[in-house]
């Protein structure tokens, strides 16, 4: 798929104008615990407009927490987070609500309403919750179909798509909405491995040819030295080891991280 004929899925120029740099995301002492485990441990990290930064560490570091935390589907016990310069944690619930329309999720299992065709999962948000108009939705959904190969499969229901297909609707759908920042939790984990080299593929075009912000928590190691400006190494809640990929994967400072990367690359 030639990443020059792809469509800018990303932000709207008035939220972010092309070539905007600075602090986009920041979570400052972030603590969260279930029960008397602490999964995120005072945690503080930012992330840069437009840049692609994946989290990676053994199941239970905390690396799918922030992501929870980031849409709001769990709330930290301590420390603040910040969007685009807005409280995200502690805020009203209004502020809340706008704060989160700049977030996007890409999630393990693909969360498509099954009674609805792959048209209408694409375009239900965007009507309902940015309130676009159904001529402008549905425009913006073929185009995102077509970017992620799947223009002929508008009228399907998602019982009809394997796998792969169903991701990448989800992908269209996250897109479909502008967001700032894209969330990618484990997208491929699901998916049979026939069918993760589509996915990957689709995910590296969208980091090269457009300017979203991308937060990735991924097993995919190959995939996360392809797009990635910086690798976060997570162990027990905390940030151990950050670097490029270069650095992390062909030279990394720590025991654990070369333990953790010899047992998944």
């Amino acid at each position: 798929m030639p990443t020059d004929t792809l469509p800018n899925p990303g932000t709207d120029p008035e939220k972010t104008p092309a070539g905007s740099t600075g602090e986009l995301i920041r979570l400052e002492q972030v603590t969260k615990r279930f029960g008397s485990n602490t999964v995120l441990d005072h945690l503080d990290f930012s992330v840069d407009a437009g840049k692609h930064v994946t989290l990676i560490g053994p199941s239970g570091s905390g690396k799918t927490t922030i992501l929870r935390l980031l849409m709001t589907l769990l709330k930290p016990d301590e420390g603040t987070i910040t969007v685009d310069g807005q409280q995200l944690f502690p805020a009203s619930d209004k502020q809340v609500r706008e704060v989160r329309k700049k977030i996007g999720m890409v999630f393990q299992q693909f969360n498509l309403f099954p009674n609805m065709t792959v048209l209408r999962n694409i375009t239900e948000a965007p009507v309902t919750v940015l309130g676009l108009s159904k001529d402008e939705a549905v425009e913006r959904a073929k185009g995102l179909l077509d970017m992620v190969g799947l223009a002929d499969k508008c009228d399907a229901h998602p019982a009809q798509l394997s796998g792969g297909q169903q991701q990448r609707v989800a992908i269209a759908r996250a897109l479909a909405m502008r967001p700032q920042v894209l969330l990618l939790d484990e997208v491929t984990s699901a998916l049979d491995p026939e069918l993760v080299a589509g996915v990957l593929d689709v995910l590296r075009d969208i980091a090269r040819s457009t300017d979203i912000t991308m937060l990735c928590v991924t097993h995919e190691m190959n995939f996360a030295r392809d797009i990635s400006d910086q690798v976060l190494m997570f162990d027990s809640g905390r940030i151990i080891e950050s670097g490029p990929p270069e650095k992390i994967f062909s030279d990394p400072e720590l025991d654990r991280t070369r333990e953790f990367l010899s047992a998944v690359l």
